[in-house]
């Protein structure tokens, strides 16, 4: 069966708070991954294929505004920062690093609940208004998202429905790792009726059309013990 559970990473320093936040989100369905300080928020987020972090501010060996800062480099992931600064300025900053929305501490948790569904609304509804209205472009790899239409080296490159849907997907999370079983969540949908390894058999296809050396790819790119990534710019 596939897993959609999606997976939030919670970066907060006091046990208490992180305690209550991790149990309430638990209740609501949601994979929660804990991290103490800013390196292991970091160490986790390039292992995980993680959906929403929820980060504070004032954290040991990395800041929080250090961490987005590092994040947003390589992803586009929903943030919302957790602080004990209420300062406007602050919130500015926080939000000039890249953070999707800012709460203050003390907050409720119905009120952290309902903005977390704003913030991951909004970023589907930006995800879905690149794929379907705006053109890639990555080495010799163009990608009309309107028209559904590949061209590689000026030539025009077809794709299956599948295939397609796959590209797609990565695209949309540049430097996200995806394992299998979220691969074919996200791209196929859960009415996908093939198991997990034909996946490989849409890779290796995929592959054949798009990189100019399939078996040293620039696009799709194989992450050992994982899964796959987009390796393009």
């Amino acid at each position: 069966m596939i897993n959609t559970v999606k997976k939030i990473l919670v970066v907060e320093d006091e046990e208490k708070i992180m305690s209550v936040v991790k149990s309430f989100l638990e209740s609501k369905g949601f994979c929660v991954l804990s991290a103490e300080n800013g390196r292991k928020a970091i160490e986790i987020f390039e292992k995980e294929n993680i959906a929403m972090i929820l980060l504070d501010l004032m954290l040991p060996l990395l800041s929080g505004e250090e961490v987005c800062n590092i994040i947003r480099k390589k992803s586009r992931v929903p943030i919302i920062m957790l602080t004990a600064k209420s300062a406007e300025v602050d919130m500015l900053k926080g939000l000039g690093n890249g953070a999707d929305d800012y709460i203050t501490k003390p907050f409720s948790l119905k009120t952290l609940y309902a903005r977390m569904e704003a913030v991951m609304r909004r970023s589907a509804d930006d995800m879905e208004a690149l794929v379907s209205k705006n053109s890639f472009f990555s080495g010799d790899l163009t990608i009309d998202f309107e028209s559904r239409m590949i061209t590689k080296q000026s030539e025009e490159v077809k794709l299956t429905p599948n295939e397609y849907k796959i590209l797609a997907t990565l695209i949309k999370y540049p430097n996200k790792v995806f394992t299998r079983e979220e691969l074919i969540a996200s791209a196929l949908g859960e009415e996908y009726e093939g198991f997990d390894r034909t996946i490989d058999s849409h890779i290796k296809n995929l592959r054949q059309k798009i990189e100019t050396d399939p078996k040293n790819p620039v696009y799709v790119k194989t992450i050992h013990g994982v899964g796959y990534k987009f390796g393009g710019e």
